[in-house]
């Protein structure tokens, strides 16, 4: 704890701070009912709390190293989760996971000047050593709120099962979904003049991932209807895996909430890929469930990522193919560039690079405004 121990006068904490922007805010919502701190959009003295992700960690330790504060800095979120020595370069503290009760007891250690040791999920320094302290068991939902004073969309489940090769969600959250309740979920739902969720796929509340639970996602869509707000439910900033979009899925949306779109994840339309990255659907799952959504009157919006590391000009042109042919029927993509992320199997893999005449196309397509998003080499694109 080398940065504390010249930071003694804050054993006893003068001010606590969340350090906010707009791409943590969700983060910092859940946390807030837990910890009495402040909003900084700046280092100040005290214990400065960051959340973040990969593509926000070297402008993140480019304020830490330049502030001319004295403070406790501790880290938590998907990079520091994965990373923790290399953000430890820069922090007293990380917290690896969730927060929820890993951060106000490690706060309580800190203000009482206590061997932070015993606080189980976190990662700090000591005589020049990186130790990990016990690893922290999942948190059950229903205990935390999903929000405070920051209002964000209603987190209504955590985990994913499928462990996708390029994605951080179930090494940060685990393979074991969880879902808060419907009471406590209709709870939070008060605060909001209209019902949005976030989710690794809304189409599995209630579920164990692999196999949707219809009558969970009715009694839950039902009992926010009594609200009379509009719901918009399988949109950003969640999604829906396409094998579960079915007749009998849609018509609980159209029955029950406002949105004129929904939000699928593809990833691929080439099915070697999708294999490779651990999907567990095919290019055919994805064609179903855009032809099902627009049969009832959505709009698909469909995630779609180029570069991925087994990607051959081959495997690029059928995504393209995917691409062109949901524009026709009148979809929407939003296309990304494969971006390795820490953590996760393919943390040490480069993108493939892309043809130049699928890069040609997308680009037409984007100025022709059939198509969003970042697929370039340097655009900054995520797969997050």
């Amino acid at each position: 704890m080398e940065k504390v121990g010249r930071n003694e006068r804050y054993l006893n904490r003068i001010k606590t701070w969340f350090r906010y922007n707009n791409k943590n805010s969700y983060s910092i919502a859940a946390l807030m009912p837990l910890v009495e701190a402040g909003i900084a959009r700046e280092p100040k003295e005290g214990i400065m709390l960051y959340s973040f992700a990969s593509a926000q960690a070297e402008e993140v330790y480019g304020e830490v190293s330049r502030a001319a504060v004295d403070a406790v800095y501790i880290a938590g979120g998907p990079h520091p989760s994965a990373l923790p020595e290399e953000v430890l370069e820069h922090f007293d503290f990380v917290v690896i996971g969730e927060g929820e009760e890993t951060l106000p007891e490690l706060l309580r250690a800190i203000e009482e000047g206590r061997d932070p040791a015993g606080v189980k999920g976190i990662a700090y320094k000591c005589q020049g050593r990186v130790l990990f302290t016990e690893k922290r068991p999942p948190v059950d939902l229903d205990s935390y709120p999903p929000f405070a004073r920051i209002l964000a969309p209603l987190e209504i489940s955590r985990g994913c099962p499928w462990g996708c090769t390029y994605c951080q969600t179930p090494r940060l959250f685990g393979t074991c979904m969880r879902h808060r309740s419907i009471p406590i979920i209709a709870q939070y739902a008060r605060r909001h003049k209209d019902i949005r969720f976030t989710s690794p796929n809304s189409l599995a509340y209630g579920s164990d991932g692999h196999r949707p639970r219809l009558e969970k996602v009715e009694a839950l869509l039902k009992a926010l209807a009594e609200q009379k707000k509009p719901i918009y439910f399988g949109t950003f900033p969640s999604e829906v895996r396409p094998e579960f979009v079915t007749a009998a899925a849609l018509e609980l949306i159209v029955k029950y909430c406002a949105n004129k779109s929904l939000s699928l994840g593809g990833q691929s339309g080439s099915p070697a890929v999708l294999r490779s990255i651990g999907r567990g659907h095919g290019r055919a799952e994805i064609l179903a469930a855009c032809e099902l959504a627009l049969d009832y009157g959505l709009v698909p919006q469909v995630d779609l990522i180029f570069g991925l590391p087994t990607e051959q000009e081959a495997d690029q042109r059928l995504t393209l193919e995917l691409v062109k042919w949901i524009a026709a029927k009148g979809g929407k993509v939003r296309a990304h560039r494969f971006t390795p992320l820490p953590g996760t199997p393919l943390a040490a893999a480069q993108p493939a690079p892309l043809a130049p005449d699928v890069e040609a196309y997308l680009g037409k397509m984007a100025l022709e405004g059939r198509l969003t998003g970042s697929w370039s080499a340097g655009s900054g694109g995520g797969t997050d």
